[in-house]
This record gives structure tokens, sequence and C-alpha cells, in this order.
């Protein structure tokens, strides 16, 4: 049993009391969150999402993947695409480079929080994929219409860039890591 006559102990029980009633309220906060999810939020995004790609013809899928309880996600996805870009393997095939253009994402997190991420396009076997954003993660009422218009603002701007890439200007990065090393200006390394 913990002596509680000495002060700065019973001020130290106070301060682990007081941890454990925090930690207890994020526990209950987690099932509240995840209830959520089910009982409304999930149905709310992606009511929200569709509204936008029908609204402003996106011409995006929204679907909800499930295959994890609690870990659920709703993807807001561009699609995939021929590149236009092609290995010729003989004179009647083409091997042709897929696209991926992109999708925004709402995950559920273990805590039943909502993380939202953009992952950028990227053509397959041309480079490294960019590692997704993160645009930010909310508790279920932090979640409101204008948010969702925020993310698909961004979602909208970071694509675009990705696509109009050129070296005008420097600082923008193209959705891939390609190495060519530093090779000076007459080409050798």
């Amino acid at each position: 049993m913990i002596d509680l006559t000495n002060n700065n102990k019973t001020n130290d029980l106070n301060n682990l009391k007081r941890k454990v009633s925090t930690y207890k309220e994020v526990i209950a906060n987690t099932r509240s969150y995840r209830d959520v999810w089910k009982e409304s939020l999930r149905e709310t995004i992606m009511s929200v999402l569709k509204g936008m790609v029908e609204g402003c013809d996106i011409g995006a899928t929204v679907e909800l993947r499930s295959d994890m309880e609690n870990l659920e996600a709703i993807v807001l996805s561009l699609g995939d695409v021929k590149s236009g870009m092609w290995q010729e393997i003989n004179s009647n095939i083409k091997r042709h480079l897929i696209k991926h253009n992109g999708s925004l994402i709402y995950q559920q997190l273990f805590n039943g929080k909502v993380i939202v991420l953009i992952n950028y396009p990227f053509i397959e076997n041309y480079g490294q994929p960019r590692p997704p954003k993160t645009i930010g993660i909310y508790r279920p009422e932090e979640m409101k219409e204008p948010f969702f218009v925020r993310h698909m603002e961004e979602f909208i701007t970071d694509i675009t860039n990705w696509e109009d890439y050129d070296d005008d200007e420097p600082s923008k990065k193209i959705g891939f890591d390609i190495n060519f090393g530093n090779m000076n200006v007459s080409g050798e390394e």
C-alpha cells in the first residue's frame, strides 16, 4: 500500500490518477469514434464525395474498402489508364505502361479517428511512386462539409501540379524519383 502521508507522494498519486483518467477517456473515445463511423460518418463521407464527383464532373469513382473491421477506407480514385508510353516487344506486341491517376483517401485509424491522404499519380515501371501526402487526422465531429471541399481542392491542385510538371519551377517535384545523378553541362557525372 502507498503511504499517502507524504505530500509529494500525494501529488504524484494525483498526477497518476489524472493520467489514468485521460487514458480511460481516450479508450472511450476510440469506441465512440468507431460507432460514429459505422452509424453515420462512413455514409456521409461517401455521399459528399459522390456529390462532388457528379457536381464537378470529375470522372472519379468512390468506393468503400472494408477488408479490416474498424480500419475501413473510402477511396475516391481517378482510375487507371494507358500512359501513352509503351515498350515494343515485337512488331505485333506493345507492352503499355499503366498510369494510376491518383486518389483521395479517408482511412479509419486504429483509434477511430480519420486520416485523409492523397495518393499521387504514378506510372508503373517508371521510377518510384511518391509517398502519400497526409492532409490531416480528424475526430469524427470535425468532419464537416467545408473540410471535404478543401480536401478535394487540395487533391485536385496537387494532381494538376503533378500532371503539369515542367522545369520552369525548380521546387516543383514530379510524383516519382528518378536518380540521374549530378550531371554537369557536358553530361558527365
